[in-house]
């Protein structure tokens, strides 16, 4: 509870002071002279005259109370919101090539494919950037804008969640999700400007080679931290026996990130200004993702407000009530007073 205008509380002793005030001349003679006085007021009032008095005096004080807390502004001050912060830009380009689907990584002590393990990772992560304006891009061998930038954290997460194998095709097009995340980047020259790629492959696909894209992103300001991603080593005589096969000819380990071009990765982190990480489990995306978090730490200062609810409506509508209230009792006062009156005339006019 909270009282905007508090200083009109120094207005409650008005009425005491207009009380004091000496009266004029003029006002001491202003009386109107009713000869039979004392007859009426004994038959209007009685013996409860002081007490009709007393309630009377009680509930104009109160009316008065209640109309300086209405113009005192009381409010209702909620419970603080955190207002977004302007911060970074950041967008995450995620490969759902058909190569995502390897299951050489675990998660929870079980084998999963490793887009479930970026799900997982990657969503912490949007979690945790607050004050950053984040978008999703989802790539396979075309490129597209899945989340638009945004405050809502929450969305990004669930749009990643929903991401599938094979949407975007087989293939990996890096060059064109950097040319994408560009293109939505460019309307925002004032804020700070960073992509996440992450992809477990080489460029096979797209328009605009890396080297090219890189450049432009360059030109740009647009910082790049690429992640390559995928174990070194995949037992696939364990992968098949989860698989029900029995029999398997050949190796029995191969190495599943045979395909991952890091050589382009790199040079797409030094020619933009960021840097290339390895993860080969999900501990090591996890811990890349925290020291991504460490380079572009979030924002401290965080603006809040209060949301405020005006209440002096209700005390004016507890005015409304007293002086309605008043007032049909000062109108049946009235018509008493007015038949006492007329009794008291007529007994008078009788009497010898």
């Amino acid at each position: 509870m909270h009282f905007a205008w508090a200083w009109m509380f120094y207005a409650l002793p008005l009425p005491l002071v207009v009380m004091l005030l000496p009266r004029t001349h003029n006002q001491a003679r202003l009386a109107l002279r009713v000869p039979f006085y004392r007859e009426v007021a004994t038959v209007a009032t009685g013996p409860s005259r002081s007490t009709v008095d007393r309630v009377r005096l009680a509930l104009v004080l109160l009316m008065w109370l209640l109309l300086v807390s209405a113009g005192a502004r009381p409010q209702w001050l909620g419970d603080p919101v955190a207002l977004p912060v302007v911060g970074r830009d950041l967008m995450l380009a995620v490969d759902i090539s058909g190569s995502m689907e390897m299951p050489d990584l675990s998660l929870h002590g079980k084998a999963v494919m490793r887009l479930d393990v970026v799900k997982e990772v990657a969503g912490d992560f949007i979690e945790r950037r607050i004050g950053d304006r984040l978008g999703l891009i989802l790539f396979g061998k075309r490129a597209y804008l899945q989340t638009p930038l945004t405050f809502d954290r929450k969305t990004v997460v669930h749009m990643l969640r929903e991401a599938e194998i094979g949407l975007a095709g087989k293939e990996t097009a890096i060059g064109d999700a950097i040319g994408l995340t560009v293109k939505k980047l460019r309307t925002q020259p004032d804020a700070d400007k960073i992509l996440i790629l992450l992809t477990d492959g080489a460029n096979t696909a797209g328009e605009v080679s890396p080297d090219q894209a890189a450049q432009l992103a360059r030109e740009e300001g647009l910082k790049i931290y690429t992640v390559g991603i995928g174990a070194d080593v995949l037992d696939v005589s364990r992968l098949a026996a989860t698989q029900g096969i029995n029999r398997l000819f050949g190796p029995r380990t191969i190495n599943p990130s045979a395909d991952l071009d890091e050589k382009a990765l790199q040079n797409i982190a030094t020619m933009t200004g960021g840097r290339y990480f390895r993860a080969r489990n999900t501990e090591g995306l996890r811990q890349i993702y925290q020291e991504i978090d460490r380079i572009e730490a979030v924002e401290k200062d965080q603006q809040v407000f209060r949301p405020i609810r005006e209440l002096f409506f209700w005390p004016l509508g507890l005015v409304f009530i007293c002086s309605t209230s008043l007032a049909l009792w000062q109108i049946r006062r009235g018509r008493r007073m007015s038949s006492s009156t007329r009794r008291a005339r007529a007994d008078q006019v009788s009497a010898p």
